[in-house]
């Protein structure tokens, strides 16, 4: 049998062995799929504190219920661990690393060279190795076959497959998850595609082969880059209906009533989480280094970083309105994560908002269900309790809506306050038409 056929088999009847390198919001979830699918599997991640509670059957993701941890590190198909010598052991290994921004703007391929470069010291013939981490097109073959491959004397497509798989993970989402949400998969060569789909199709419900790596990365970046563009549309509709008179929020229901050619989106206080912020300015960047300029993908990204700024713009006009300001006066902001109902704060505009309020000497306090403190540009805060909301919204002299948690009593917080700003529409009908309220 031919190295392929060999591994492949071992993957079909899940005697690989299986290596996760990275246990944050992508890797966890991956890993617990393939310990469900029957693999034995091992996860590598720095961070002590993380290998820590698996080990003691935690979950440090809210997705993945401690339950599920507990029951697989009690029957030993999932194990935790710092050394990444581990991996010398597996037959399949998934990258699953940060790729952050720069405060330049440029990409951060610190985490991929750092995780490849260890994972080079235990690569053998026989592994299929696939990068997860969203990044720009030519990263696994530019950045990772040389390291993995060429200074091993290790042959691409014959005893040694590399592909890219992009991450869809979607925090908080209980109807698309890491089993059913359909996977692309893109490899170096034909017959690393084959492997890498046959690994990911033994565990996961839908595989979506591509005809290379490049393909499989332009098509994540795709995604996102839709998202950014779009909401940067209905973020600059909202400042232009503002300034016209116009409520944005009837105009997107109305718009949505159309049954094609439209999708809808909303406006909001700008950009958060780990993909959309940050995905399509791999793209930008790239396109650079091609004397290309990505109009779109500028326009949107200054559309949408701008819009923290204009959302404390809006709050300090309608305070001015009733004779107040932001200086000395209290805020309470409600939600500082990125979405609702998660406790995921990566790039959360609630952190830049609270910072330009600051700035402008407002007395700030947040409330968060989810999130009981934050800390961003040398401030840091505490949640108030959950028992002193009502309290604190009637005692600030403005409330601004950043995250529309389900948790919250919208009409009871509406009672209680004296000025409410709402850049979610979390008040719905109740906040349209009335002199307590402005939206975005």
């Amino acid at each position: 049998m031919t190295t392929k056929e060999t591994l492949t088999k071992k993957l079909e009847d899940k005697s690989a062995r299986i290596g996760i390198l990275g246990l944050g919001y992508v890797g966890l979830p991956l890993a617990v799929v393939f310990a469900e699918a029957g693999y034995q599997v091992i996860g590598v991640d720095p961070d002590s504190r993380k290998v820590e509670k698996i080990l003691a059957g935690e979950s440090y993701i809210q997705d993945v219920p401690s339950q599920q941890i507990q029951r697989f590190v009690s029957n030993g198909q999932l194990r935790a661990t710092t050394m990444f010598g581990v991996l010398r052991d597996v037959d399949a290994v998934s990258i699953c690393v940060p790729t952050p921004l720069r405060k330049t703007g440029d990409p951060d391929m610190s985490y991929i060279l750092a995780a490849t470069d260890e994972l080079a010291k235990c690569v053998h013939p026989g592994m299929v190795v696939v990068l997860e981490s969203t990044t720009y097109p030519g990263t696994t073959r530019e950045l990772l076959l040389p390291r993995l491959v060429d200074e091993h004397g290790l042959k691409i497509g014959e005893n040694f497959f590399l592909a890219f798989s992009p991450e869809r993970v979607d925090p908080g989402r209980e109807d698309w998850i890491t089993y059913n949400t359909p996977k692309v998969v893109g490899g170096i060569t034909q017959d690393c595609s084959d492997v890498a789909a046959a690994w990911y199709g033994s565990a996961l419900k839908t595989v979506v082969p591509v005809s290379s790596t490049e393909s499989a990365e332009m098509s994540k970046l795709l995604e996102n880059t839709f998202r950014m563009i779009n909401i940067g549309l209905v973020n600059e509709l909202a400042i232009i209906c503002e300034r016209l008179g116009i409520d944005v929020w009837e105009v997107i229901d109305a718009a949505a009533t159309k049954p094609f050619g439209f999708m809808k989106f909303t406006p909001g206080p700008g950009l958060g989480g780990h993909c959309i912020p940050i995905d399509p300015l791999y793209l930008s960047w790239k396109l650079k280094e091609l004397n290309y300029n990505a109009k779109f993908i500028e326009l949107a990204s200054e559309i949408n970083t701008n819009m923290p700024r204009y959302v404390v713009g809006r709050v300090l006009e309608a305070l001015n309105d009733r004779g107040k300001t932001l200086k000395g006066n209290k805020v309470l902001v409600l939600g500082v994560a990125y979405k609702p109902d998660i406790d995921d704060v990566r790039e959360s505009p609630a952190f830049d908002i609270i910072s330009l309020m600051k700035q402008k000497g407002a007395i700030l306090e947040y409330h968060d269900p989810y999130v009981p403190q934050i800390s961003h540009d040398g401030w840091k805060l505490d949640s108030i309790p959950d028992a002193a909301l009502l309290a604190k919204v009637a005692e600030a002299d403005a409330v601004v809506i950043i995250t529309n948690h389900a948790t919250y009593d919208y009409p009871a917080i509406l009672n209680a306050a004296g000025f409410v700003f709402d850049s979610r529409n979390a008040l719905g009908s109740l906040g349209k038409d009335n002199p307590k309220v402005e939206r975005l």
